[in-house]
């Protein structure tokens, strides 16, 4: 019997030691779970959005992966040393944004990319994260309300990889990039007159970005906007068809592969940028109400680290992360509808793409690691 109960005491401690080892893993399982349904749902759609083309889904695959694992990585580092090592990825992204001024790999009039050995990336998607990372880390440890000049070192931090991915030009990732930041400012307390600044200031500025600094296809992207039929075969085709691809999905759809503006190549970028209108085309308003479930519950967690993270580097860098990706959805959804201009923003985690969803989940690695770090100062 005493031999029986020793070899039960063992038993249980081999037990609690595994499940120890398990815990000292800085995983938010719940989140897990939640982005690989998303990255489930962005494969089973891509795979009808790309002309069943097994290429894209392949290779779609093999960046989910290296993303997932590259999550699981940062995921394990503690916030403190993000907060502590920020620059580092900061400027990292900023050299590598010079280095496509002078070494870039041009595509449809646009020099975005960096090539390396046959592998292209954006080191635009990098400051996505970069940006709203050195911002937290610098205003983590100043008093808040932030002060003016604190104010304005962290917008000079926004504002220099910005106009650098406007440079390229990529307006719309520039955008993302300033609101990233931004977010940032907004949830450290920025005082009620900055805001109000900020907003006369960009009022103010407005005719000057329109005459001197907008480019002309990126006029015509908002003169589009407002009448699409006015150029229907030129530059108002995206919309046209993305709308009457929503249209026609009704509320349960058309099915898998039966859509016939993607599958009959009516729909341009159906694999990239316009994917959420195949979706709805071919599971129509139920298959997105799901997508924009999934995509909520995810917001949602996100809302929930930021609101029980210890340390005020944690509370900005989860609120800015779950509020870029909040952006992502919203300008991708509302420009393929018809009610944003075109800016060649992403479906996160369903659209195609390498550095995106890889930056996305490294992203996400973050939101993880500030998660776990509540779980253990607080037991």
């Amino acid at each position: 019997m005493a031999e029986f109960d020793r070899q039960l005491r063992e038993h249980g401690s081999s037990i609690h030691v595994h499940r120890r080892h398990w815990y000292s893993l800085r995983i938010d399982y719940f989140l897990l779970a939640l982005l690989i349904l998303l990255m489930a749902t962005g494969a089973f759609v891509l795979y009808s959005a790309s002309g069943q083309q097994i290429m894209y889904l392949k290779r779609q695959l093999v960046f989910m992966g290296v993303g997932l694992v590259g999550m699981l990585v940062v995921a394990q580092i503690q916030p403190r040393f993000l907060e502590r090592w920020a620059f580092l990825l900061y400027g990292a992204g900023l050299a590598l944004l010079i280095a496509v001024i002078f070494f870039g790999v041009g595509a449809k009039g646009a020099q975005r990319w960096l090539s390396l050995g046959g592998f292209r990336f954006q080191p635009s998607e990098l400051m996505k994260i970069a940006v709203p990372l050195m911002v937290s880390s610098y205003l983590g440890a100043r008093i808040l309300p932030p002060r003016f000049g604190a104010v304005v070192i962290s917008v000079a931090m926004i504002a220099i990889p910005a106009v650098l991915v406007g440079m390229q030009p990529d307006l719309g990732t520039a955008l993302l990039i300033f609101a990233a930041g931004g977010f940032v400012l907004f949830l450290a307390g920025l005082r009620k007159r900055y805001l109000f600044g900020a907003v006369l200031g960009a009022l103010l500025a407005a005719p000057l970005f329109w005459f001197y600094l907008l480019r002309d296809y990126q006029k015509l992207r908002i003169m589009t906007l407002l009448d699409p039929q006015s150029d229907k075969l030129g530059a108002g085709w995206n919309i046209i068809q993305s709308t009457t691809a929503i249209g026609a999905g009704g509320f349960s759809g058309k099915g898998w592969f039966a859509g016939t503006q993607s599958q009959l190549d009516f729909l341009p970028e159906s694999h990239t940028d316009f994917i959420i209108a195949v979706l709805s085309e071919e599971q129509g308003f139920r298959g997105v109400m799901l997508l924009l479930a999934l995509y909520l519950t995810v917001i949602f967690r996100g809302i929930y680290i930021s609101l029980a993270a210890q340390s005020t580097f944690g509370r900005l860098l989860a609120g800015s992360i779950t509020l870029t990706f909040f952006v992502y959805i919203f300008v991708n959804m509302g420009m393929v509808a018809g009610l944003l201009p075109v800016v060649g923003v992403p479906l996160p985690m369903v659209s195609y793409g390498g550095t995106a969803i890889v930056t996305l989940l490294l992203g996400f690695g973050m939101l993880m690691s500030v998660s776990t770090e509540e779980k253990r100062m607080g037991s």
